[in-house]
């Protein structure tokens, strides 16, 4: 594959397709496969099969822009998404087939996302980029990201904790109001697009203490995100998580607080991420766990 890969020399970007998700699904194992396994991780994902259902679902999301790469012969060779909807714009996953890497497809499915979130007047754009793959932190540093947190990748079993002085539940509709302004006093802007789906799904979640909303989680998950008002709110966020395939999420490491208090209760560590962002960027004003778009 290499081999036949060395000769492109031109790449075309189209709008993806529903019909692109298996290409597209299979280029996302592999692609991070082989960059995780040079630098002694796991995969991010079990399967080419699991790519495929995750790409099934962008593909066919309407708040998700997706653009595909194809070489000269037709041939899927990388894949990027833009998550729209809300204030801030995410990126990912962001793709490109083993044997077309460092050839600047990735440059190229970048700078048509970005290109896309400036026309669309995006407050600003992020990401999580997994720390050990060296090539990415470079190429999103060029193109102006900036660092603005180191994040660990804890899996394990869920917990079935209840934390004292905290009460969870599903959110409901009549919850959207209050927890988005949470987020809004978090974050200087909410996610309300990304609440309200997760609302509808049924994944949703928010704590209560004395009273009143003091955090949410759309999900405990690499694709949900949560916000608290303090670390408390988010162990019982994390603690009352339901069992899923895969209990894991993202968690920023400089909260040693939480950070340990998820260990010594038995997640362990799989890897580093970073998360970047460009243009509008607030210093969270409470505690929160990112997904892994932003």
């Amino acid at each position: 594959m290499d081999k036949v890969f060395k000769q492109i020399s031109s790449v075309m970007l189209r709008a993806g397709q529903p019909d692109d998700a298996l290409p597209c699904g299979t280029i996302l194992y592999e692609g991070l496969r082989v960059v995780a396994e040079q630098h002694g991780f796991i995969p991010d994902f079990p399967s080419a099969e699991f790519g495929a259902d995750m790409l099934t679902e962008l593909l066919t999301d309407p708040t998700v822009y997706s653009v595909v790469a194809e070489a000269e012969d037709g041939r899927v060779i990388g894949s990027n998404c833009l998550w729209e909807g809300g204030t801030i714009a995410g990126i990912g996953p962001t793709t490109v087939d083993p044997g077309a890497q460092n050839r600047s497809v990735g440059r190229r499915l970048m700078e048509h996302i970005l290109q896309r979130a400036h026309e669309n007047r995006y407050a600003g754009v992020r990401l999580v980029q997994a720390a050990h793959n060296s090539c990415s932190l470079a190429l999103y540093t060029k193109l102006g990201f900036d660092v603005r947190e180191s994040l660990v990748d804890l899996r394990g079993q869920p917990l079935g904790l209840k934390i004292p002085g905290r009460t969870v539940r599903p959110a409901t509709e009549a919850d959207l109001a209050a927890c988005n302004h949470l987020c809004y006093r978090i974050h200087g802007h909410d996610r309300a697009g990304e609440l309200k789906g997760s609302v509808g799904r049924g994944t949703a979640m928010l704590v209560e203490c004395d009273g009143r909303v003091s955090g949410y989680a759309t999900e405990i998950g690499f694709f949900g995100h949560a916000v608290g008002e303090n670390n408390e709110d988010l162990k019982a966020l994390i603690g009352a998580a339901p069992a899923s395939a895969e209990f894991g999420f993202y968690l920023p490491m400089r909260n040693a607080d939480l950070f340990r208090w998820c260990l010594n209760h038995g997640l362990r560590v799989t890897q580093t991420a970073t998360l970047m962002s460009l243009g509008l960027y607030n210093e969270p004003t409470g505690v929160f766990l990112p997904s892994a778009l932003y």
